[in-house]
């Protein structure tokens, strides 16, 4: 019944953003005759009004997966057209290129995985911006799953490493790879089963970005949180079954709102001043700062479902027994040797203030490989970024994408 419960809820929101949304327009409008005849109008009470309205609007509204909208990339000051286009289709997710019109032919290509945590891809277009200044990007666009049919199976932590190995080899040899955030773990372990293999596509570099590659480093409230209750907590809790009126009808999947209500009431505090501030820019007519806050959370708040068996095999393997650093994560039946990694070069990336990944998590991975030379290991810890700091804004565009294009040149 959860899921059924929310798309109540959902339905019965929508109607409210729909009306409070013309509520706004009606106040905000001057050529409503209301508006010049009301005694509001004077004293400033239909500003008032109608931007709480939007604000209310904006809020409870529902959001579809958001376009990439990368029409075009500045590369010395001048506008460079980028064609977007899907090199391969895959039930639970598409290989996407990013083609940048003047790039140079014999630019390095460069996988960038995208977290399946909840958020879709999109969540990485300054990531994938930036990038394409110098490289052929390659971004991995996961489906939501309920939008997956029953009849295309199952999809768990080994199909997250054979999708990964299989874009590799449609990209080619020579090509680099970037993790942000939770696929550290199953891209480190598919590098390894690439190296171990002497596979031809293996990985030239592999950066990962905020990854929990080892929790037990400086744990957060979401590490404290799986492991304070037990896997069946989980299974019978938060998993929930798709409805009838969606593709994926009957798939066990924790459903993409679950994992977003978790991440507001992390900063729920913060959350809702953001939504002040919004509604402060509305009353003062300072739409430019309004419009950034809610492009923000018309992302942030753009959620997907995962399946049930992906997100428990990531909870109990990744959070629980920590798995990859104890040397017992496996890949279709056989254990994976992190120390087979003697070819691909290794960056670590932290942010200083990042509340999901603490310190330490992603820099775990650089002890885990004995066999690789100290001169293709690198940490970065970026100075006062968050965890979305070091994938997206100004701290990543200046100070962080700089690091991870050295690094690449330096072993491309």
């Amino acid at each position: 019944m959860l899921y059924h419960a929310y798309e109540l809820q959902r339905s019965w929101l929508n109607s409210a953003s729909a009306l409070a949304s013309i509520g706004a327009e009606m106040l905000s409008n001057p050529a409503n005759p209301v508006n010049f005849m009301a005694p509001m109008a004077s004293t400033g009470l239909g500003t008032i009004a109608s931007s709480a309205l939007e604000v209310f609007a904006h809020a409870s509204a529902s959001y579809g997966k958001p376009a990439w909208n990368i029409e075009s990339v500045l590369v010395d000051g001048l506008a460079d057209p980028v064609i977007e286009a899907i090199e391969v289709n895959r039930p639970f997710g598409d290989l996407k290129r990013f083609h940048r019109v003047g790039l140079a032919d014999d630019a390095p290509s460069l996988l960038i995985v995208a977290p399946m945590s909840g958020h879709y891809a999109t969540l990485l277009r300054g990531t994938v911006e930036r990038m394409l200044q110098n490289y052929r990007v390659y971004v991995t666009d996961w489906a939501d799953a309920r939008t997956v049919p029953l009849s295309e199976g199952r999809f768990d932590l080994d199909d997250y490493m054979d999708y990964v190995i299989g874009f590799l080899e449609h990209i080619g040899p020579g090509a680099h790879a970037m993790a942000v955030c939770q696929p550290s773990v199953p891209v480190f372990a598919a590098t390894a089963i690439m190296n171990r293999d002497n596979h031809p596509c293996t990985p030239k570099t592999l950066t990962m970005m905020g990854g929990p590659i080892d929790t037990r480093c400086s744990p957060t409230s979401v590490n404290d949180l799986a492991m304070e209750r037990p896997i069946e907590w989980f299974r019978h809790t938060v998993i929930a079954t798709v409805p009838m009126q969606y593709r994926g009808a009957g798939r066990k999947v924790y459903p993409g709102f679950m994992q977003l209500a978790g991440f507001m009431s992390m900063n729920l505090g913060n959350h809702m001043m953001s939504h002040y501030e919004m509604f402060k820019h509305l009353t003062v007519g300072d739409d430019e700062s309004a419009q950034a806050t809610k492009d923000f959370y018309d992302e942030y708040r753009s959620v997907c479902d995962m399946t049930a068996e992906f997100y428990l095999q990531t909870v109990e393997e990744v959070f629980q027994t920590h798995a990859l650093p104890n040397g017992t994560f496996v890949h279709r039946g056989k254990r994976i040797d992190l120390g087979d990694i003697t070819h691909t070069a290794l960056l670590a990336i932290e942010g200083e203030r990042d509340d999901i990944s603490g310190l330490g998590q992603t820099k775990a991975a650089l002890d885990l490989t004995p066999r690789l030379s100290a001169a293709k290991k690198r940490y970065y810890m970026a100075e006062g970024a968050g965890h979305y700091g070091i994938f997206n804004g100004s701290k990543w565009r200046e100070k962080i994408a700089p690091v991870v294009e050295e690094f690449i040149a330096e072993h491309g």
